[in-house]
């Protein structure tokens, strides 16, 4: 470990001893006090961009009957952003070095997110896929020439495997471009290949030396990014509920849907941080286990958000599905959140069959409310809060027995 007033080997220096241009080094993973650095808080903002554009699209898609196709469009489109981000902000917890250079190649990262943001919109309309490969294609080839640069300031082992993940994200780029050119029927095979070679990439480049990737620091990248796309969440469902009242002066009938929303969001967010990950993070299996599967985590907190909108479009007339539907669009996303933070997250931290049991059978409850009608919403909310309530009960009371079993036992 470092102390605070002497930079790690490869961290940034003080801004006074900064050279514009560095070598791209590994960092350690021993560093003290490693946090989110400005530019990333700002390159997650970013992203949000694009987050909303296809929660909008998802919505649409719902609110007009067209649930299939709009839920497709929407995971084949989060996956590119979930895809550059989390590529992002795993090469920054290992190599970022703030120089001038490298600052810039994030901000065409940015660039190329705010592209593909634009072109959403197209792509779930027309399924034309040129704006959001183009974005696409901008974030990659920009982690290519970070690649490269940790290749030309390294050797042997860690040269070998900053080339292999050059070569690989830029073969995959080559094959992304089919979305475009190949019939619009192949377009969902052609993306779960590239998808499944994407994934492959870091596995492949990393099998013989892992980067040096810091857990407190991914761990907090990670909760940021929650809470960001919760953030999204409660900002579209609010603007659903203003709506909903301004159009319609529908309180009364938005008001069950508005205070289960907020019920979910807070169990949301509640969950996900009562556990501290970054324990669990010891490995590269650990951590690819992990980190890939807050793809469903994250998208799923975003659709949280577009099924409350749908909701509250259903309520007052304004989309044309049922309320079985309705009230399924922010049940079902609910349920897959609960049980993937679950099995990804909090099962690690859990003793006994009670605590592990919770967010299993809330998940299951929680798709049980769909069926009740117009108060689905609301009776998803409160079994999510009273999850939180039942796992905060079970960890009082097992903290009680321990320190009557401290207590207890004699001292040697």
């Amino acid at each position: 470990m470092t102390s605070s007033s002497t930079p790690a080997p490869g961290s940034p220096l003080p801004p006074g001893h900064r050279r514009p241009l560095r070598r791209l080094t590994a960092r350690g993973r021993g560093e003290s006090h490693r946090v989110a650095t400005p530019l990333e808080l700002f390159f997650d903002l970013c992203f949000v961009v694009a987050i909303a554009q296809a929660g909008i699209q998802l919505v649409h898609a719902v609110a007009e009957g067209h649930a299939g196709e709009g839920i497709l469009n929407y995971a084949m489109v989060f996956f590119a952003i979930w895809w550059a981000w989390m590529n992002f902000t795993w090469f920054a917890s290992a190599y970022d070095n703030d120089d001038i250079l490298y600052r810039v190649v994030t901000l065409i990262q940015i660039a190329g997110v705010l592209v593909l943001a634009a072109g959403v919109s197209r792509a779930f309309e027309d399924h034309e896929y040129q704006a959001v490969v183009l974005g696409y294609v901008i974030m990659r080839l920009a982690l290519v020439t970070q690649w490269l640069r940790v290749a030309g300031s390294s050797e042997g082992p860690e040269r070998s495997m900053a080339l292999r993940y050059a070569g690989g994200v830029l073969l995959c780029q080559i094959g992304w471009v089919g979305l475009v050119v190949l019939p619009e029927d192949v377009r969902p095979w052609v993306f779960l290949v590239m998808a499944t070679l994407e994934l492959c990439v870091p596995p492949f480049a990393e099998r013989a030396h892992p980067t040096s990737w810091h857990p407190h620091h991914i761990a907090e990248r990670y909760g940021l990014f929650t809470i960001i796309v919760l953030g999204e969440t409660i900002a579209a469902a609010t603007v659903a509920v203003k709506t909903g009242i301004d159009e319609n002066d529908a309180l009364s009938d938005v008001l069950p849907i508005a205070a289960g929303g907020l019920l979910i969001i807070f169990a949301a967010w509640w969950i996900y941080f009562v556990v501290p990950i970054h324990g669990h993070l010891r490995s590269n299996k650990q951590a690819f286990l992990w980190g890939y599967g807050h793809y469903v985590v994250f998208a799923s907190a975003a659709a949280i958000g577009a099924g409350l909108e749908v909701a509250v479009e259903q309520t007052v007339g304004k989309a044309h599905i049922s309320t079985l539907a309705a009230s399924a669009a922010v049940t079902l996303p609910t349920a897959l959140y609960l049980l993937t933070v679950w099995l990804l997250h909090s099962r690690h931290y859990k003793v006994g069959i009670a605590q592990q049991l919770v967010l299993p059978t809330t998940a299951l409850l929680v798709i049980c409310c769909t069926f009740l009608g117009d108060w689905a919403v609301l009776a998803a909310g409160l079994v999510s809060a009273l999850a939180v309530a039942t796992g905060e009960t079970l960890t009082a009371r097992m903290a009680g027995r321990g320190r009557r079993t401290e207590t207890r036992t004699p001292v040697a």
